[in-house]
């Protein structure tokens, strides 16, 4: 059963997952076993129960105990519920709670890419994509359009950021996801070439006037394919492209020259995608 405790001391050393840590000391790198997360609005923080992360406590306005809060709160176990008015708890964190309620999590244990690029056919690879709201999208995309798992190179944002998984709707819990390296040099020679030992064709989403189309038929006959975005605006590095098999380029019309890659990258999907 929950454990109610209203909100009233706001410098409470037990709200500051919510307050005042940082997304670095969330995430704490140091002592990874640490770390936490949170999830917003009642359909995410289900997701993420139901692909098994652990909760830690709840804030919850307190017009929220009752219908989905309640469902939440039976979900979650023994954890304690931090509940007060809405004015009070915007006061705490900064910002109006997305459907009133937030959820404190484990971080899970890094994953290896290899295990995903075991069992994968077709992966999304992003590049020093650094905007939680573009990062979100691109896993949406990728979870909805036939994708089997997303790579991240180490100068990517933290799919758990709080707006990352706002904006994926919870689908960074669905698909699975893993960091190409530890350093920024571990990309993108070490990525692609683990890539390379996996068998995967690798698609590099560029600008140039030699690029095939997505539709483009030896995209779609590759066996396992890699279809790699870079960051909004700069695109990809020269190096990337340069070792990548193919170069691939949305054709554009009324003299737009390019797409935000998030609607890039549910473009790419949908037509690369393993439907």
């Amino acid at each position: 059963m929950a454990d109610l405790v209203e909100v009233i001391n706001l410098e409470d050393s037990a709200l500051a997952v919510y307050a005042r840590l940082t997304q670095a000391q969330l995430r704490n790198k140091k002592e990874p076993e640490m770390g936490l997360f949170i999830a917003e609005s009642p359909k995410v923080i289900r997701t993420a129960l139901e692909a098994g992360y652990q909760p830690v406590s709840l804030l919850m306005e307190r017009q929220k105990l009752e219908g989905q809060g309640k469902e939440i709160m039976d979900l979650c176990g023994e954890v304690p519920v931090y509940t007060g008015d809405r004015e009070t708890l915007a006061g705490l964190t900064g910002y109006q709670l997305t459907r009133g309620i937030l959820c404190a999590m484990r971080r899970p244990a890094p994953r290896d890419p290899r295990e995903i690029l075991e069992k994968a056919r077709r992966v999304a690879v992003l590049e020093g994509m650094v905007d939680t709201t573009n990062l979100g999208a691109v896993f949406r995309s990728a979870a909805a359009l036939g994708m089997d798992g997303v790579l991240l190179s180490p100068g990517c944002c933290d799919p758990l950021a709080r707006r990352a998984i706002r904006v994926s709707m919870g689908t960074v819990f669905q698909l699975p996801w893993a960091v190409l390296g530890e350093s920024r040099t571990d990309w993108p020679e070490g990525g692609l070439a683990l890539l390379k030992e996996y068998g995967f064709s690798t698609a590099a989403m560029a600008l140039r006037e030699d690029s095939l189309t997505p539709e483009d038929p030896r995209l779609k006959r590759a066996e396992k394919l890699a279809v790699i975005l870079g960051t909004e605006g700069d695109g990809l590095d020269p190096r990337t492209i340069a070792a990548c098999d193919h170069t691939v380029m949305i054709p554009m019309s009324h003299g737009v020259d390019s797409l935000n890659v998030a609607a890039a990258a549910a473009v790419a999907f949908w037509e690369l995608g393993r439907h």
